[in-house]
């Protein structure tokens, strides 16, 4: 996660990189370059909001799936110890030293 954490830091220091940069080399007036910074603006935050919704989603479907493989091996497990408890049963049933009442 802090992989994540140092690309966002990077790619927020580049777009404060090329907002300076743009500013200086625009060949637009101040209105129209504002213009045209607010209107990327709104496409990257529309973006990244994009993106965050996005890994939401995907952590969502992991952790789904997640419980699902758990459920899956608690039922595995539950199948198995009830067959134990009948093999043992039944051995116990047919075992002549078992029971010596009989």
């Amino acid at each position: 996660m802090e992989d994540a954490g140092k690309g966002l830091g990077y790619f927020f220091l580049g777009l404060g990189a090329g907002v300076g940069v743009g500013m200086l080399l625009a060949p637009r007036s101040g209105t129209a370059t504002r213009n045209y910074l607010q209107a990327k603006t709104r496409e990257g935050a529309g973006y990244l909001k994009q993106q965050g919704q996005d890994l939401v989603d995907g952590a969502n479907e992991t952790i789904e799936r997640g419980k699902q493989k758990l459920r899956n091996q608690v039922n595995s497990l539950s199948d198995a110890v009830d067959a134990g408890k009948q093999a043992y049963r039944e051995t116990v049933e047919t075992t002549p030293f078992a029971n010596p009442k009989t």
